[in-house]
């Protein structure tokens, strides 16, 4: 029943996952429409200063949801520590911590960093962007973030119930 269950549970995040790309296949497609406006308005340097902000987006983001990942990955190790747990295993989990600790923090720096770029970049498209134009700018940013974080979250969540049925299934004979 266990497996079974496990089995529906991962059919039912695939099918997420497929209706996620699916989103972020648009988002894409809006997000080259509003590349081409902003190409057609805006002076080259401009132009790309919002290049490298949607590009710099994408890996920001990217960067803190996998630190923020693997941080609890470690986390979770090292609240499973005992006794039987040798000092080099608990000694590598804490600098493996204090890393990746100090990584989301700069990656953090870097994302309040990203945060005033994107209301330069906004400020510079006010100038020549309709107001739907605007809001479709800050939808489509809105959007590509948390799809980012939505394709993140089911990906970890995938990888852990096919851990789960993996180990489920190799300890029954």
């Amino acid at each position: 029943e266990l497996i079974s269950s496990l089995r529906l549970k991962l059919q039912s995040l695939w099918e997420e996952r497929e209706l996620v790309l699916s989103e972020a296949k648009e988002c894409a497609q809006r997000g080259e429409e509003l590349e081409a406006t902003v190409r057609g308005v805006c002076k080259p340097n401009e132009f790309e200063r919002y290049m490298m902000f949607i590009g710099d987006l994408e890996k920001v983001v990217s960067l803190l949801l996998c630190l923020s990942s693997r941080l609890a990955r470690v986390q979770n190790a090292l609240r499973r520590i005992d006794g039987k747990t040798d000092a080099e295993e608990k000694q590598s989990l804490n600098e493996r911590h204090k890393l990746l600790s100090r990584q989301r923090e700069d990656a953090k720096d870097l994302k309040e960093n990203l945060d005033r770029r994107e209301r330069v970049v906004s400020g510079i498209l006010a100038k020549y962007l309709t107001e739907q134009q605007l809001q479709d700018y800050r939808r489509f940013v809105q959007v590509k973030t948390s799809l980012l974080i939505e394709q993140k979250d089911l990906e970890e969540q995938i990888k852990f119930f096919e851990e789960q049925l993996e180990n489920l299934e190799q300890s029954l004979p």
